[in-house]
């Protein structure tokens, strides 16, 4: 059997979700666990954070096959709530399963209001302050949800979605938080007390307090990372995933021989390249070629030449060894490597390092 694995600590994102919890003076919470948790394992990440003397109060998915998965898992008995535009011919599944929907079009309102039984249905109205993507614009929302809350539809929250909550210039985010304000606002006024408004993701959660109104809406925050460098750390977190393999093999590379595709690399003097037993089929970008570290007997070792479907090489030394331990994401006493130096190389965020990390790697859950 391969060695490598993705080592998910539940005890780190526990603490995660206990210190963005505190952070926001226990408002309720709305755990994002899309896209398989950001690449952690929905249904073990959830399990875990359904048994905390707190749990949150909903969890957030973007598409309605994730929503149906968890809810078939009985796992939880917090609300979820789907990001993704319904489909009018998807409400019975909504209905039947008690997933709430969002509505983010005028057309969406007109369709639902003409159900003919739409007792049980609950949504949540998802309005464009300015992210441009989803969402019924936000000078026109305060009719729409006004009429359909006169229906027998319950409008559960209305939400918006920043586009620069996790950028230090705060200028567009406070225009959009503006905007939201205006609308909840006019809501209230009308009537409409009992629905949820939210619209912090983690950028806004750590460090907009004024947009914590009367939900919080984390993600990456949960597993362990800030969603930018321009955040400030306002927030203690762990990242909660670790890659760990072995040391598959070790050859001699003479000076001026190449290693790997491409020739990218040549050894400058006679070295020790170990194997390493994953690649981009992994979740190991090409584009990290000759630009990553690994962690070896406490001890950091360069990655040569292209990383390869399967392999990548490593520069080692007579202390390596074929079966000895390989940190790729991950700390000990003296070395720490995590998705943000990954995400630094590739010009990215360490939200696409950790959900690119295939399934080809198996979870394996610790402090469960």
């Amino acid at each position: 059997m391969r060695p490598t694995k993705a080592i998910i600590d539940l005890d780190a994102l526990s603490k995660n979700y206990v210190n963005l919890r505190e952070r926001v003076n226990n408002r309720p919470l709305i755990a994002v666990v899309k896209a398989d948790a950001y690449g952690h394992g929905m249904l073990q990440c959830v399990k875990k954070l359904s048994s905390l003397e707190t749990p949150p109060e909903y969890y957030g998915v973007a598409l309605l096959e994730e929503a149906v998965e968890l809810a078939d898992s009985n796992i939880t008995d917090s609300k979820i709530l789907c990001f993704a535009p319904f489909e009018i011919g998807e409400i019975n599944t909504y209905t039947k399963k008690s997933i709430i929907p969002t509505v983010c079009t005028v057309e969406q309102i007109d369709e639902i209001k003409n159900l003919e039984d739409a007792s049980s249905l609950v949504v949540h109205v998802n309005i464009d302050t300015g992210m441009g993507r989803l969402g019924i614009p936000y000078s026109m929302a305060q009719d729409f949800i006004l009429e359909l809350s006169k229906t027998n539809i319950t409008v559960d929250g209305v939400y918006t979605h920043f586009a620069t909550s996790d950028e230090k210039d705060k200028e567009y985010a406070n225009l959009q938080l503006k905007r939201f304000l205006q609308v909840k606002n006019s809501l209230h006024s009308n009537g409409l007390k009992d629905t949820k408004f939210h619209c912090a993701n983690s950028g806004a959660v750590i460090d907009m307090p004024e947009s914590w109104l009367d939900m919080v809406r984390p993600g990456i925050s949960l597993y362990g990372y800030y969603p930018s460098e321009e955040t400030s750390e306002s927030v203690e977190l762990k990242p909660v995933m670790s890659i760990q393999t072995k040391v598959s093999t070790i050859r001699e590379v003479q000076k001026g021989e190449s290693v790997s595709y491409g020739r990218k690399y040549f050894a400058t003097k006679n070295i020790l390249a170990g194997t390493i037993p994953l690649g981009y089929a992994d979740g190991i970008s090409r584009a990290l070629s000759n630009k990553i570290s690994v962690i070896i007997n406490n001890k950091l070792y360069d990655q040569i030449g292209r990383v390869t479907m399967d392999r990548i090489l490593v520069k080692v030394d007579e202390a390596v060894t074929p079966g000895d331990d390989v940190l790729l994401l991950g700390s000990t006493d003296n070395h720490i490597i995590d998705a943000c130096d990954w995400a630094s190389i590739l010009d990215t965020i360490p939200y696409e390092v950790t959900c690119n990390i295939s399934k080809r790697v198996p979870r394996f859950y610790i402090n469960e």
